[in-house]
């Protein structure tokens, strides 16, 4: 379930960015500024959990199943 999350999270972003490029074409800089912010956050959350740390252990892996309740 978290994959297909995080997924949705990297395609919202790439929504926001090409909105942003959209709106800053028309003249809105400060909302494109601010969408292009947002999809930023939304880019680094996705690196949060999925990059590993220096012992090589990510966030994602460490999230128990719902199905089973494990890690």
């Amino acid at each position: 379930m978290l994959d297909l999350v995080l997924s949705l999270l990297v395609l919202a972003a790439f929504a926001l960015i090409a909105g942003a490029v959209v709106l800053f074409r028309r003249g809105y800089r400060k909302q494109a500024l601010w969408m292009g912010a947002a999809a930023l956050v939304a880019l680094m959350n996705v690196g949060i959990w999925t990059i590993p740390d220096s012992e090589g252990r990510s966030p994602v892996n460490s999230v128990p199943d719902p199905g089973t309740g494990e890690s």
